[in-house]
C-alpha cells in the first residue's frame, strides 16, 4: 500500500513538472515572438547624404523593434521609385514634392498638407504604396546669399534679393536659369532678377565660389550641411511661397505594411524627430565634418530611441 502511494506521488510530481515546463516554454516562446519577427525589410536609399542618413535611421529603428533589415543603398533618384514598385525594395525615404511633381506629374502646390494628401491618395490608388506621416524637415529649393552682403544690404527674403539684384553677382548651375522651378518661375512671382553678373559654376563649387567672393548668391537646397555656418551663409526666406514643399516621409508598399503593421508606428516616431535644422546638422556632420553617414545615423538614433 505504501509502495502504491509512493508510486502515485512520484507520478503526480512528474505530471506537475511536465505541465509546468510546458507553461514556462509557452510563455517564454510568446515573449520571444513578441519582440522578434522573421520578416526581413529591404530599405532603399537614394544616392546622396541626407537620404542615406535617414534610411539608416529607419533601419536602426526597425532593427530595434525586432525586424531583420537589408540595406539597399545608393539607388539613383531616377530609379528608386521603380525599384519599390517592382518589389526590389520594401520602403525608402521620399520627398512630398518629388512625389507630386516628378512621379505624379501634378501641378505645383505650395501647401505642405495639401501636397501630402495628394501624394498619399494617388500613390495608394496608382501604386498600392502608403505614405506614412511626413516630417517637418523640408529639403526644398532655396537661394543662399553671403551673410556679410545680406547684412550690408538688409536682405532677408527673396523679395529683398530681387530689389537688390543689380548689385549682386549670381553663381548659377546653368539649368537653374532655364527650369520653370528656377529663375523663370521666380521671375513670374517676384519680378525679373537683373543681376550685376551671372556665371555658371559646377554645383560642387558653389560654396567655394561664395567664400572666394566670386559671387554673392547661389541656388541651394534648404538642408545642405554648409548652411549651419550662418555667419557665412544666409538661406533667404521664400516670402511669396514660390517653391513647393519637399517634406521627408517613409513610403512603403501596402503588402509589406499589411504583413508588418508595426513599421508604421516605428517610423512615424522617427519622422516626429526630423525637422529642417536637425537634418541640416546631420548632413553637416557628413559633408562638412567628414564623418561616416552610418555613424552619424547611429549617434542620432541613440539620442531619440
Amino acid at each position: 500500500m505504501k509502495r502504491k502511494k509512493l508510486f502515485l506521488g512520484i507520478l503526480l510530481a512528474i505530471i506537475i513538472g511536465v505541465v509546468t515546463g510546458f507553461i514556462f516554454v509557452g510563455k517564454h516562446s510568446h515573449n520571444v515572438n513578441s519582440s522578434k519577427t522573421n520578416a526581413t525589410i529591404r530599405i532603399g536609399s537614394k544616392d546622396f547624404t541626407e537620404n542615406l542618413v535617414v534610411a539608416e535611421i529607419y533601419a536602426l529603428a526597425l532593427e530595434d523593434n525586432g525586424y531583420k533589415v537589408q540595406r539597399v543603398s545608393n539607388i539613383s533618384s531616377s530609379l528608386i521609385h521603380r525599384s519599390l514598385i517592382n518589389k526590389e525594395i520594401d520602403l525608402y525615404p521620399e520627398y512630398t514634392g518629388t512625389g507630386l511633381l516628378s512621379i505624379l506629374k501634378e501641378p505645383m502646390e505650395t501647401d505642405s498638407q495639401k501636397v501630402y494628401e495628394t501624394v498619399k491618395k494617388d500613390y495608394e490608388k496608382k501604386f498600392k504604396v502608403t505614405w506614412l506621416k511626413y516630417a517637418s524637415a523640408n529639403d526644398g529649393q532655396g537661394l543662399v546669399i553671403r551673410t556679410d552682403i545680406a547684412n550690408q544690404l538688409g536682405i532677408k527674403t527673396i523679395s529683398d534679393l530681387q530689389r537688390h539684384a543689380s548689385e549682386l553677382n549670381f553663381a548659377s548651375q546653368g539649368e537653374f536659369d532655364q527650369r520653370e522651378d528656377g529663375l523663370p518661375g521666380l521671375a513670374k512671382i517676384y519680378g525679373d532678377f537683373s543681376w550685376k553678373s551671372s556665371k555658371v559654376y559646377d554645383n560642387s563649387l558653389k560654396y567655394t565660389v561664395l567664400d572666394n567672393k566670386e559671387a554673392d548668391v547661389t541656388p541651394a537646397y534648404t538642408t545642405e550641411g554648409q548652411l549651419i555656418n550662418t555667419d557665412k551663409y544666409l538661406l533667404l526666406k521664400d516670402d511669396k511661397h514660390f517653391w513647393p514643399p519637399y517634406n521627408l516621409a517613409p513610403i512603403v508598399r501596402d503588402d509589406v505594411l499589411k504583413s508588418n503593421p508595426k513599421i508604421e508606428s516605428t517610423l512615424n516616431k522617427i519622422s516626429k524627430k526630423l525637422d529642417t535644422a536637425t537634418v541640416t546638422k546631420l548632413n553637416a556632420k557628413v559633408d562638412v565634418e567628414g564623418q561616416n553617414y552610418q555613424k552619424v545615423a547611429q549617434d542620432f538614433y541613440k539620442t531619440i530611441k
